[in-house]
């Protein structure tokens, strides 16, 4: 009998290993999986690589999880706003290493990972530093129909964690509104693929043309509570 419900974070996070590439789903804090990210940092592995849209707000979260001293790298598109002092502290001290990837680019790489596409090209990006690999050598080029495009390469990841709202016991989920971002993307990319959801459905309760993410690029899911959440990039007052 398939039962991809786990216990516990704890559970379904015991084989994070050191030195993991985690993608976390979200983009600003909508469908930021907090309880996964705090059972991450209970768990213990260190030396990540991190892909995510942004870099963390305030204490809490991805921001806590850098704050913990567990990230090598990160993958990110928008690191830096209101309230990510803890990256920029990192950053500016030399103890997080950065690739910035462009938006629509970052979610094409995972999306090819997930795909099985080698590699793709894109316009955004050329002509700038975002044209470069890491070491600073400049990435393959290609004139396609009169316009310059830059060679792309899939991230993939060894988990990936996301927040959704509804799953079932096949592992089958749906996500609620701007919650949804990156997780389905994720969810192909990785390894191994951990969500939390509100609420467990009986199985055949979802219409399959509801279903975001089906069960087979889903290895285990927790329950958590709904808890109400602020947007991010509020200054708190003096």
């Amino acid at each position: 009998m398939i039962n991809k419900i786990a216990r516990s974070i704890a559970d379904a996070l015991a084989g994070v290993e050191d030195g993991a590439t985690v993608m976390i789903g979200g983009f600003g804090t909508a469908g930021i999986p907090n309880e996964l990210i705090d059972g991450l940092i209970a768990q213990g592995a260190k030396d990540l690589t991190v892909v995510n849209n942004n870099a963390g707000n305030a204490d809490v979260g991805l921001a806590a999880l850098l704050k913990a001293g567990r990230v090598r790298k990160i993958i990110c598109s928008f690191p830096r706003q209101a309230d990510s002092y803890v990256f920029d502290e990192l950053y500016r001290s030399g103890k997080l290493e950065l690739e910035l990837v462009p938006q629509g680019n970052l979610a094409e790489r995972i999306r090819a990972a997930g795909a099985g596409i080698g590699a793709f090209f894109s316009p955004t990006g050329f002509g700038t530093e975002l044209a470069k690999n890491s070491d600073g050598t400049p990435k393959e080029t290609r004139e396609i129909n009169g316009r310059q495009y830059v060679l792309e390469m899939p991230i993939y990841g060894d988990v990936a964690l996301i927040k959704a709202e509804r799953g079932d016991r096949w592992g089958n989920l749906i996500y609620r509104k701007a919650a949804r971002n990156f997780g389905p993307v994720m969810a192909t990319a990785a390894r191994k693929t951990v969500a939390t959801v509100h609420e467990i459905a009986e199985l055949g309760e979802f219409d399959p043309e509801h279903i975001v993410t089906p069960g087979i690029f889903v290895h285990q899911i927790v329950k958590i509570d709904r808890v109400a959440t602020q947007a991010g990039g509020f200054k708190k007052a003096a």
